[in-house]
């Protein structure tokens, strides 16, 4: 399997990781549910070591524009402090469409790592308190495990307690 754009940017950075390859049923649209079921026995980690990438629009700064939010998949995704920690007054989600145009990925294999046009970045505070970590590779049935500190480094992120 050839590397995805989150793979090699991670080597390129020289960062430790390990991938982790699961089955994708492709009738599934809970993708991070499925990554949870395939992974969290398998590896001996916590559902909420693995971490969803979601992206969103945010606006009130100078222009909107699209960011991505990298949280625990058990967990809801609050807009607000979400839109808050990027400093922005508002968020919603963003359209399907323009979430693979601009990260070059799929939806359900959207990686916060390695992606076309490098978005701003917000990580849980939670990852913080984990070794490892875990979130896609960059495409559906593949998951990347590396430290919280490097995720926050090679996305350039901040972090803030994100969850509803």
């Amino acid at each position: 399997m050839a590397a995805t754009p989150a793979i090699a940017a991670l080597g390129k950075a020289r960062i430790t990781h390990e991938v982790h390859r699961y089955t994708h049923d492709p009738r599934s649209d809970a993708y991070g549910a499925e990554a949870v079921d395939a992974l969290a026995t398998t590896l001996g980690v916590q559902p909420a070591q693995i971490f969803k990438t979601l992206v969103i629009s945010v606006s009130g700064g100078a222009r909107d524009h699209l960011a991505v939010a990298v949280l625990p998949v058990p967990q809801k995704l609050s807009l607000k402090a979400a839109a808050a920690a990027l400093g922005a007054s508002k968020a919603v989600m963003a359209e399907a469409k323009a979430v693979t145009r601009s990260t070059g990925y799929v939806l359900g294999g959207v990686s916060p790592i390695g992606q076309r046009t490098s978005l701003p970045t917000v990580v849980d505070a939670s990852a913080l308190t984990w070794p490892r970590v875990l979130c896609s590779a960059g495409r559906r049935g593949l998951e990347v495990e590396l430290t919280p500190a490097d995720l926050v480094a090679v996305t350039g992120a901040v972090t803030a307690e994100i969850c509803a």
